[in-house]
């Protein structure tokens, strides 16, 4: 028998190659890895449709994707098209292999094994190259979107006049079609070059022709259309030096065109593109000479010119002409940019008025008119979060935000009340147990808005609560305070179906709920299903027991991520703040619409520019671009807090880059008179639009061209001296007056020091009552340059080292008690600044901030009291005839439980006698006082929850 290589059991086995048996198995594996790619690329587009629809904004998804979906096929087959058509007119224009040289003869086995793929390897050069092309295109979707339907500025620009929409709107898609074109023309080169030599119309080392004459016109027209469209680039960077940005040494950056660029740039341009034309024509001619003599010494030209015209040029008319007379030469084009930017950030209305710095007003006067002025919040929103947590938090799965937020509520009589308000969000760290039933199931919700006076506390320095407790109640009356949507809730949640959801706990247990709103996406079908579990990569969605008839699934729930979601195209406000609406909680979301092409408008960068000490990953503006030249608060915005639904109102009705996205997205935004007079009530003017327009007011408050070259009047934000950070001092929500003012507005203030200085330099504020008929007119108090009138940090400097209030201070920090500084308020009082600062204790008995002490300075004058109205009546010397806000309150009518009343009692003798003791420095004693009055409170508490619990079973 002959031997077939095996060994004495059988024959040899094959490494290497699979077994027949196998095959059929591994091809199977193929096609189900697949058909699983496959499924797991249809799961997102369909989740994503699916919660479109859910939120009625399928319009917004459908144009968002066909115009992705358009730019990617066009643009891929163009970039397809046109490698493809050049690697196949290459192929067609080689030699006969007769013709070839001995170099191109050594080529063979390399044309010998592309011969039998060569149109495999076309076909596949072109598809790689058109995918890559058609992604690139694809995310020009807002380029093209606001090209084809651009409306117009109705405003020129100064040099070309021109629509400040072609550089806003046609030049973008101009230049991504000439970097297209370029890029097209590029590979087409590079492909058709590599084809030549491969097949012989290219040679390197042997003697004779170089290339052939197909090759030589081939190759000669393709360089034609590159340097045409470098003509085109020449032309069109004309209009770019508009937009153009550079270091300016006198005013740091600058946007547009300065005199070198108007008397040396611009004319090279014009030069530079006759040249290209020239060239490029030359380059064609070659279809007739056959010779590259004239378009090399054409492009060689070119280049030349580039570097002696468009840079050796501009440099010596730089040197000689503008440095020797700068400020003369460059005056026009400083009051171009002075006016351009001041137009394009809406601070061309700013009122700029002197002011005295100092008040020749008497103590009794000017005390008098402390109590008018402002209505002085010592309620901080940025320190007291703890003190929420601690006192409303109720149960360990809810949470406060770290910054609770400043809005407006109508008292008893009418009159709004600076108020400071947090949502009671579920925080999902403090869930009891966590697992995937109770982390998506059972606990869905936060419950109840939790609201303070802000400028009055309790006698013990806790918030003067006006909504409050578990079931809320309070001044708010009767609403929904379930919230499905908050900036904390992160994760999703399937809710309506068969496992219910904790509602809320009391003192009987806790309480179990049904989702019914109609947000969310439906979970009863397997499709919904299958898709959700691949989405999220959750397989339990997909067999769970939990979901059944009715059960919805939540995501995309922090309000800022549902508005950017609904409306792509605009750069959304860091801070989303809660309101009570009618009977529900509404998230109240700043939208803007930007561009970064308004000619001769200084840029800014919008993550740089809203920073500040308070500015964290929740607060921080979502910007659809970073670096921009003009803004504008042009939409509104609201998000549900039970049903997630999202409503888009128009604000700014004359904002161009609004109406073009309009016609993009029509439907989309509702109408500014559809606002109800409820919601507006609540809105405000945005923080991150006021930062940005104090960013740029510290240097375009000037409008004479010599002042701002000089820079002698350049102002900075300071940093906030409370604040360990290093960071600017954030703006402040303050109802106040201006001296043009005959009554307090709801503000957004802010100040400014002289560059490089610590002394005030200036006071801003804006009316950021949205049903003033001044909202956005913003007023600044300019403090004359030969005054050193105290700026922030200097009068924190003064609070510390001053030894009585040292003192104080120290007596405060005893044993592990921790000092909290709040918010460093400024108000104008009678031609002079008023600094008031509420300071914090935490410790000795608690473990979160109560208000104990106010700072208060005006001119040389300090005081460090219980009150406000101690503390302004030492600084003035005078009695105000009443405390400037009201006395404090427990926030509640008086119990009628003589438990409690008695509790409450004791409570207020360990607090009074806390106070003794701190004034005698007695430590001892006032540690034994707080233990009393944490005790007493405790008693209280106790009481009235067993009182509620009793009352509650006798209704049942």
């Amino acid at each position: 028998m002959p031997d077939r290589g095996g060994g004495p059991t059988g024959p040899r086995m094959r490494v290497g190659r699979p077994s027949r048996r196998s095959r059929p198995l591994l091809a199977t594996a193929g096609v189900l890895a697949a058909l699983g790619m496959a499924f797991v690329m249809f799961a997102g587009f369909w989740t994503d449709w699916l919660w479109y629809r859910s939120v009625d904004y399928t319009s917004v998804f459908t144009t968002t994707l066909w115009t992705k979906v358009g730019l990617f096929v066009v643009f891929g087959l163009l970039m397809a098209l046109a490698v493809g058509v050049n690697l196949w007119l290459a192929h067609r224009l080689r030699p006969p292999l007769s013709a070839m040289s001995l170099e191109q003869q050594n080529l063979d086995r390399y044309r010998m094994s592309l011969a039998p793929f060569k149109k495999w390897v076309l076909l596949g050069i072109s598809a790689v190259l058109g995918l890559i092309a058609g992604a690139s295109a694809a995310a020009q979707w807002r380029t093209w979107l606001l090209w084809v339907n651009g409306v117009a500025f109705g405003r020129k620009d100064p040099q070309f006049g021109k629509d400040v929409s072609f550089y806003s709107f046609d030049l973008p898609w101009y230049r991504f079609l000439l970097s297209f074109g370029f890029a097209a023309v590029v590979l087409s080169i590079i492909a058709a070059a590599l084809v030549h030599y491969l097949y012989g119309g290219l040679r390197i080392t042997n003697p004779g022709p170089r290339a052939t004459s197909a090759a030589t016109g081939h190759l000669s027209v393709l360089l034609g259309i590159f340097v045409s469209l470098k003509a085109v680039a020449y032309w069109l960077d004309r209009y770019g030096l508009a937009v153009k940005s550079s270091d300016f040494k006198s005013t740091g950056g600058w946007t547009g065109l300065r005199y070198v660029d108007a008397h040396a740039y611009l004319p090279a341009k014009t030069i530079l593109f006759c040249i290209a034309v020239i060239c490029a024509v030359l380059f064609f001619a070659t279809l007739w000479r056959r010779t590259w003599q004239l378009p090399v010494v054409g492009f060689g030209l070119m280049v030349l010119s580039a570097v002696l015209i468009g840079g050796l040029y501009p440099a010596i008319v730089q040197k000689f002409q503008v440095d020797p007379n700068e400020q003369a030469k460059e005056a026009p084009f400083i009051q171009k940019n002075i006016d351009a930017t001041r137009k394009a950030y809406g601070i061309e209305g700013s009122q700029v008025t002197n002011y005295k710095g100092r008040s020749e007003a008497s103590n009794e006067q000017l005390r008098s008119t402390a109590n008018t002025t402002a209505s002085l919040r010592l309620l901080d929103p940025n320190v007291v979060s703890p003190t929420y947590q601690q006192l409303q938090q109720v149960r360990g799965y809810y949470g406060f935000p770290a910054t609770l937020d400043v809005d407006r509520y109508k008292t008893d009589g009418g009159k709004e009340q600076d108020t400071v308000v947090g949502l009671r969000e579920l925080d999902i760290e403090g869930i009891p147990e966590r697992n995937w039933i109770n982390d998506h199931f059972k606990y869905t919700h936060g419950y109840g808005m939790v609201a303070a006076k802000g400028t009055t506390t309790q006698k013990t320095g806790a918030p003067d609560f006006t909504e409050y407790d578990l079931p809320p109640k309070g001044d708010l009356g009767e609403y929904q305070p379930r919230i499905y949507y908050g900036e904390k809730t992160t994760q999703y949640s399937i809710v309506g179906g068969p496992q219910k959801e904790l509602d809320y706990s009391d003192g009987s247990g806790e309480k179990l709920y049904s989702y019914q709103g109609k947000s969310g996406v439906n979970l009863a079908g397997p499709i919904n299903r299958a898709a959700y579990a691949a989405a999220f990569n959750e397989p339990q969605i997909l067999y769970s027991g939990a979901i059944g008839d009715g059960s919805r699934i939540l995501y995309n729930r922090t309000p800022k991520d549902r508005v950017e979601a609904v409306a792509p195209w605009l750069t959304i406000d860091g801070d989303a703040y809660p309101a009570v609406v009618g009977n529900r909680i509404k998230w109240i979301v700043d939208a803007y619409t930007t561009s970064n092409g308004y000619p001769y408008a200084s840029r800014t960068t919008l993550g740089d520019t809203t920073a500040d000490s308070l500015t964290d990953g929740q607060r921080a503006v979502v910007a659809q671009q970073n670096q921009v030249n003009y803004i504008r608060n042009s939409v509104k915005a609201t998000v549900d807090a039970y049903d997630g639904s999202v409503k888009l109102y128009e604000w700014d009705s004359k904002d161009p880059v609004l109406k073009t996205w309009m016609k993009a997205f029509p439907g989309t935004v509702e109408a500014k008179k559809s606002i109800s007079p409820a919601l507006m009530e609540h809105l405000r003017y945005p923080q991150d639009l006021f930062k940005v327009q104090r960013e740029l007011l510290a240097r375009y408050h000037v409008t004479n061209p010599a002042q701002f070259y000089s820079g002698s009047e350049a102002w900075e934000v300071p940093d906030d001296p409370t604040n360990k950070s290093g960071n600017a001092v954030p703006p402040y929500y303050l109802s106040m007056k201006m001296p043009d003012q005959n009554a307090q507005k709801f503000s957004l203030t802010t100040t400014f020091t002289p560059k490089s200085r610590e002394n005030l330099g200036a006071f801003m504020a804006v009316d950021a009552d949205a049903g003033s008929t001044d909202y956005g007119k913003i007023r600044i108090l300019k403090l004359p340059s030969n005054t050193t009138v105290s700026g922030p940090q200097q009068v924190q400097s003064k609070f510390n080292s001053d030894t009585e209030i040292a003192d104080k201070i120290n007596i405060l920090k005893r044993g592990d008690s921790e000092i909290e500084y709040g918010n460093l308020l400024t108000v104008p009082l009678d031609g002079g600044l008023l600094y008031v600062e509420p300071v914090y204790v935490r410790g000795a008995g608690t473990n979160y901030p109560l208000l104990k002490k106010v700072l208060v300075s005006y001119g040389d004058q300090t005081a460090f009291e219980n009150t406000l109205g101690e503390a302004l009546d030492k600084v003035f010397g005078s009695q105000g005839g009443g405390e400037t806000t009201p006395p404090p309150s427990t926030g509640e009518q008086p119990s009628e439980n003589p438990t409690v009343r008695a509790a409450l009692q004791d409570a207020q003798k360990a607090f009074e006698a806390g106070e003794k003791a701190l004034e005698e420095k007695d430590f001892g004693a006032y540690g034994k006082a707080q233990k009393d009055l944490k005790d007493a409170l405790q008693r209280a508490a106790d009481a009235e929850a067993k009182a509620s619990d009793k009352g509650g079973k006798q209704k049942r």
